[in-house]
């Protein structure tokens, strides 16, 4: 499992009903926002690279989720630079893999 409710779990003080909140809100919201995150890199949107980066971040953070946190940490930074596009092209792979695992993981431990 590479994800984690601990922070969640915190946050929620028992309440089941904001643990589901919370994760329902991430698999509505987080592949959308990949999938935005992978056409802007394809057609090298450096400003939506940026944004999006930054919207995924916290997301996988409160997921516990710290490779890709550090991936989306890493993609924000580098696309606020128009000569890093190899770079963002090189993590973005970590970060899609890690998001899609999660995804699927959370689908089978949670009937949302």
């Amino acid at each position: 499992m590479i994800y984690s409710l601990h922070k969640i779990n915190e946050m929620a003080d028992g309440d089941e009903d904001f643990i589901n909140s919370v994760i329902s809100v991430f698999l509505e919201e987080v592949p959308q926002d990949l999938e935005d995150l992978e056409k802007a890199i394809a057609v090298a949107d450096h400003q939506n690279i940026y944004m999006l980066a930054h919207k995924i971040k916290p997301n996988v953070d409160l997921m516990g989720m710290e490779q890709a946190r550090a991936a989306a940490f890493e993609i924000e930074t580098l696309g606020k630079k128009t000569d890093k596009l190899p770079e963002i092209e090189s993590r973005f792979p970590l970060l899609k893999k890690d998001v899609l695992q999660v995804i699927s993981e959370l689908k089978k431990d949670f009937t949302l």
